[in-house]
């Protein structure tokens, strides 16, 4: 597992993208707290998904509105047709882990 960030430097309601792995990554951590990790770039156009925003569990891209499943990585809103990846995530001790692998 990949250290990627700090707890206290997600709060609820926001995206970090960070690498693990050589991998782009979008965090997650939604209202009740659960941080989620899935491919920080958009199925759809090579955007960033951590400049987009959170609807519920599922985050938006900022280009044309595609969302995705932060649980799944299935697409939950159009434009989009390919699903994200997404990757495990640990938190412990105050800090975020990813596996990659």
């Amino acid at each position: 597992m990949h250290r990627v960030a700090s707890e206290s430097g997600l709060r609820p309601g926001q995206l970090l993208g960070v690498e693990a792995g050589g991998q782009r990554i979008c965090l997650a951590r939604v209202d009740d707290g659960t941080v989620y990790a899935v491919s920080d770039i958009c199925t759809h156009e090579e955007v960033s998904l951590s400049e987009g925003e959170i609807w519920e569990r599922s985050v938006q891209c900022p280009q044309h509105g595609s969302l995705f499943d932060l649980a799944t990585g299935a697409v939950t809103g159009l434009p989009a047709q390919v699903p994200l990846q997404t990757f495990p995530v640990k938190v412990d001790g105050g800090s975020i882990y990813v596996e990659t692998e």
